[in-house]
């Protein structure tokens, strides 16, 4: 059984207080780390505080060095890695194998955004007041940056804090999902590599009383949440003086019009439904089909969903494997059946077996149904009709969440109608909510959250503009 040291202030370190992680999908312990208490956050927060001169003082030149030898050596352990993340979340391999890909891909568009830090000149003489003046407006870190990373995407999600930190010179302190530390644990090892100077970044799996400090301590600047709504708007309350960054998930909706290709929007749909067991942010959970296509759709769909292979994550072949925990699975299972109770019908799947819970299409789902109104978190959907896109359009912004949404349509107006009345981030053409890359902004409107990720994006909120007049 392996164990891993925190990442303490540039140190690796136990603590009196272990931490086992089980592998979701055997359900046994297969590796051992340790929580931080009081005495190793209050470390980290100092050694930190400590090299904001040396970080600010860095150039945009050593900045890019250190984040692309930190995405060539991900690269260079990109199975290992996934293997990793695999065990930890039980997340397929195929999509592991991706997440590996993806954290080396953010810090690559990190170190890109390294040299084009915003920068901007003034002319001030407008009026009589600033004749013969200019001025130059440049940014500058906004100092510590506390990051709170989920489970369900262990090592991209976290990186999502870490890279934009170091692009900036931010020091940060990272707290991971106890659940699945281990990823960004890999990922100390690979920093401490580099010439970053030890302190800027720690990463310290923690309990929620002592991880709150992240949250009410002013030392901090900024903070970085990726969670449920419940827990994020809480923070914010608490949260004082610092800026706040909250991405907190939705129950994404895709708009399947008379003009789509069907073979194609459900061949991304069964993806966009079902991978990690709908245990994504972007999860395709709301299906509004256009009346003239939905017996179609259905059929295609649920045909297609049948061939979904369940099985061990590590295997390549398996598309479906456990959830993150049987706490989950149960819930699951209970929202389908009090959708079922308040009349909805299950098409396909809808049991439970531990830790696993079929993938289950739902229709006849009303907006009071969990299903519905919330966001499941499993590999859970429902199939719903519409007659006009003014109908569809309702159904999915009568919501209190608003993340992304897909269109499947060939015609320009729809598509023109929707971008300009869907209450959401963003909006994904003959796709499905579930697509991003690492370099386009990515965030939500309503309960979805507050603020954008995105590596340029997350890094102009991690900077502070100041204006030198002359």
């Amino acid at each position: 059984m392996k164990q891993y040291k925190l990442y303490v202030g540039g140190n690796f370190a136990e603590t009196s207080t272990p931490l086992e992680v089980i592998n979701p999908y055997t359900q046994k312990t297969f590796a051992t780390t340790f929580l931080a208490g009081e005495k190793e956050l209050e470390y980290a927060i100092e050694k930190a505080i400590a090299l904001r001169s040396e970080l600010i003082s860095m150039s945009s030149y050593e900045r890019y060095e250190i984040l692309m030898q930190i995405a060539n050596e991900i690269k260079a352990n990109r199975s290992y890695l996934a293997e990793v993340l695999c065990e930890e979340s039980a997340k397929p391999i195929k999509y592991a194998l991706i997440e590996i890909e993806r954290a080396a891909q953010t810090f690559i568009i990190a170190a890109e955004e390294t040299k084009r830090l915003p920068k901007e000149y003034i002319s001030l003489d407008w009026t009589d007041a600033g004749k013969g003046k200019e001025g130059l407006v440049k940014h500058f870190p906004v100092g510590l940056v506390a990051g709170i990373a989920p489970f369900n995407f262990p090592l991209n999600l976290a990186v999502h804090k870490i890279a934009p930190a170091i692009a900036t010179g931010c020091p940060i302190i990272l707290k991971p999902a106890s659940s699945t530390p281990l990823s960004t644990l890999e990922l100390a090892k690979i920093i401490d590599k580099t010439n970053l100077p030890k302190g800027a970044v720690s990463i310290l799996p923690m309990n929620r009383m002592i991880g709150n400090k992240l949250v009410t301590d002013g030392r901090f600047k900024l903070i970085s949440f990726t969670g449920s709504p419940e827990v994020g708007w809480e923070m914010k309350k608490n949260a004082g003086k610092k800026r706040v960054v909250l991405e907190l998930g939705g129950n994404a909706a895709v708009i399947v019009t008379p003009s789509a290709n069907i073979d194609l929007a459900v061949q991304k749909s069964v993806v966009g439904g079902f991978a990690y067991s709908g245990q994504v942010c972007i999860h395709a959970q709301r299906f509004y089909v256009h009346e003239s296509v939905f017996e179609m759709f259905c059929t295609v769909f649920m045909d297609a969903t049948k061939k979904l292979k369940f099985g061990n994550p590590l295997e390549g072949s398996t598309d479906i494997s456990s959830m993150i925990d049987e706490e989950n699975a149960k819930r699951v299972e209970l929202w389908i059946k009090e959708a079922v109770g308040k009349g909805a019908k299950v098409l396909l799947g809808g049991k439970r077996d531990g830790v696993n819970v079929e993938p289950t299409i739902i229709t006849g789902s009303s907006k009071d149904m969990k299903v519905c109104a919330e966001e499941i978190f499993g590999p859970v959907v429902v199939l719903e009709k519409y007659e006009k896109i003014e109908e569809a359009v309702e159904f999915v912004n009568d919501s209190k969440f608003g993340l992304q949404a897909g269109i499947f349509s060939d015609v320009l107006s729809e598509i023109d109608f929707v971008f300009s009345r869907l209450e959401v981030g963003g909006i994904i053409v003959n796709d499905v909510p579930t697509f991003r890359v690492d370099h386009m902004p990515y965030g939500g409107v309503k309960d979805s959250g507050l603020g954008r990720e995105g590596v340029k994006y997350a890094m102009l909120d991690m900077l502070e503009p100041k204006i030198l007049v002359k």
